[in-house]
């Protein structure tokens, strides 16, 4: 039926290894791209962008250094997201309100010290 193989022991043996060879890599690969597809694509999943972030502080407490919209450009990295109560309560205990975002108007918060 199949002519084309090699007529001797040894060669037939040696091709049977290539070939399962091969397939325990394409079995490899499809657990792979099995796996791949059933786990939920994390590099896509972006957390939400928080309404409102405090940027720490560099001194001995951290306390924050300034409150921003959560959108503001100007945030550093280590900013932590905050709610709409703290970001009111930090500016009132006299927290700086960034000069690009305003939080502070955007918040209609009014500065009791003015």
């Amino acid at each position: 039926m199949f002519d084309d193989l090699p007529p001797d022991l040894d060669r037939l043996r040696t091709l049977r290894t290539w070939h399962q060879m091969w397939l325990h890599r394409i079995d490899r690969k499809i657990a792979l791209l099995t796996q791949r597809q059933t786990e939920p694509d994390r590099r896509r999943a972006r957390p939400p962008t928080p309404e409102w972030t405090a940027e720490p502080g560099t001194g001995p407490g951290r306390s924050p250094a300034y409150v921003h919209h959560g959108s503001c450009v100007l945030a550093g990295p280590r900013r932590r997201p905050i709610g709409r109560d703290e970001a009111r309560r930090l500016l009132a205990d006299g927290v700086p309100a960034c000069r690009r975002c305003r939080p502070d108007n955007r918040l209609a918060f009014l500065d009791p010290g003015a």
